[in-house]
């Protein structure tokens, strides 16, 4: 089977998991806005927020690097595995040990507290989960990988509708996310053993070898979340949580698109590491080309549709929310960005190019921290919204402009520009269709924009063809 019809069978395998589990993420959402209202919800996401600075560090730049050297000719996989879950394991225990107590710095009400402390073991399950990971891309079986996670939020769902029905309040709302992850991780784990029977190993040497490469990952990571996560944590210095709830409602459904480029980057993140390794210059600027173009694919009408359906989305998911439409138009390119920044972010990691990146993730993160500390207190979730497309953009051009000066490739913009005339045709139907309902909108919509990317050849007959043939 060839790469392109391996990575695109994975990445259906994964779109199809990704829809199931995104469904019942949304109807999760759904539930906890109308159960919190916007003050519950804005706690809700400060929580999470919060975490995330540390569960972002936990990650040590150890899952990508876990991904390209288990790719790498001749790697003993068993050893690499064992040791570099041990070490994501010690460094969760750590970093994520010092979230319960570095909250208490912060001016936070109890329950906003204690929930840092019960939710800090959901991120624990999140990322040994993510460790795992890495073992199912490098063998494209993401099919495990999507087994796991709907099992975990099918457990998610389940336990969030007790607790509601039960009016358990907040702080066990939080225990109903700590369940689905832990859940989650326990059936990766478990799957994981039929292709790789790894254990808690310690080897220096392997630790010292990962650790040399991982750092300038581990450190950009740091700098990554300021801009990342430090727009909520601003916002919720700044306002109260009702504020904070309306810019999170909208931030969960860009988290929820986010999930697909993070995912389909990572298939990709073995195949160029492999082919940059053996100096096979031809097939590494192939597979960038067609990672580049699936994500332009997916990108552009993704920004130029939630202009025109962001208030019915957002009416799904948090109805009283009335600005959280607003924010998610600005959000959503940040979302689009991302869909390029995820592919030329894991491309410098192939060409081995991270230490360079490093001190652009600085710069970026310098900007962007100045930039939400003037925009925040003056626009509130609106200038947290406008920042936060700013910095990817600037992340994005940064990666993009590592990857020509360490390989001189980059890809070509001929399907972005066929993509912009399709999406633009479509913007045209979604205004005159606008009284139509949401669900009735996107399929229209979907099948204007595939249709004149058809007529115009920014699909091609031959991709689609060697994508969906059998043999």
């Amino acid at each position: 089977m060839s790469y392109t019809r391996r990575i695109a069978h994975n990445t259906i395998i994964q779109i199809i998991g990704k829809s199931v589990s995104t469904v019942i993420g949304v109807v999760v959402i759904g539930m906890l806005t109308r159960y919190l209202g916007q003050g519950g919800f804005g706690q809700y996401t400060t929580i999470m927020a919060f975490l995330q600075f540390f569960g972002v560090v936990v990650d040590l730049g150890l899952y990508v690097i876990l991904v390209k050297k288990i790719s790498e000719a001749n790697a003993d996989e068993e050893k690499l595995v064992s040791n570099i879950f041990t070490l994501r394991l010690v460094s969760a225990i750590i970093f994520l040990g010092l979230a319960p107590v570095g909250v208490w710095f912060f001016p936070y009400p109890d329950i906003v507290r204690w929930g840092v402390l019960i939710t800090s073991f959901s991120f624990l399950g999140i990322t040994l989960n993510q460790a795992l990971a890495g073992v199912f891309q490098k063998h494209l079986r993401m099919d495990k990988v999507v087994i796991a996670e709907v099992v975990g939020r099918l457990m998610l769902i389940g336990i969030t509708y007790y607790v509601i029905r039960a009016e358990l309040g907040l702080l066990w709302i939080m225990g109903s996310v700590v369940a689905g992850s832990l859940v989650n991780f326990i059936v990766t784990y478990i799957l994981s053993r039929s292709l790789v029977r790894f254990r808690l190993r310690f080897n220096w040497p392997v630790w010292k070898d990962v650790i040399k490469d991982s750092w300038p990952i581990a450190l950009s990571i740091a700098f990554n979340l300021v801009y990342f996560k430090a727009d909520t944590i601003i916002l919720s210095l700044y306002y109260n949580a009702d504020t904070v709830g309306i810019y999170g409602a909208a931030y969960k459904v860009l988290e929820v698109f986010n999930t697909l480029p993070a995912m389909f980057a990572g298939l990709v993140l073995p195949l160029l590491a492999a082919a940059w390794a053996s100096l096979d210059r031809e097939r590494f600027k192939r597979v960038l080309q067609k990672a580049f173009d699936a994500m332009i694919l997916i990108a552009v009408p993704l920004a130029i549709g939630t202009l025109f359906l962001a208030r019915p989305v957002m009416d799904l998911v948090a109805p009283d929310f009335i600005d959280s439409a607003r924010v998610l138009q600005i959000l959503i390119f940040a979302a689009s960005i991302i869909f390029i920044g995820n592919l030329f972010g894991n491309t410098v990691v192939a060409i081995n190019k991270q230490k360079t990146m490093m001190w652009l993730y600085l710069l970026v993160a310098v900007v962007s921290l100045i930039g939400y500390l003037i925009l925040i207190p003056r626009y509130s979730y609106f200038g947290a919204a406008g920042m936060t497309v700013a910095s990817e953009l600037l992340i994005t051009i940064s990666a993009a402009l590592v990857v020509y000066w360490g390989t001189r490739i980059l890809p070509s913009l001929t399907v972005l520009l066929k993509s912009l005339l399709a999406s633009a045709v479509m913007a045209g139907v979604l205004y005159f269709i606008s009284d139509f309902s949401i669900f009735v909108s996107i399929l229209i919509s979907v099948v204007v924009y595939l249709l004149v990317m058809y007529i115009i050849k920014g699909i091609r007959k031959e991709t689609l063809t060697e994508i969906i043939r059998l043999k």
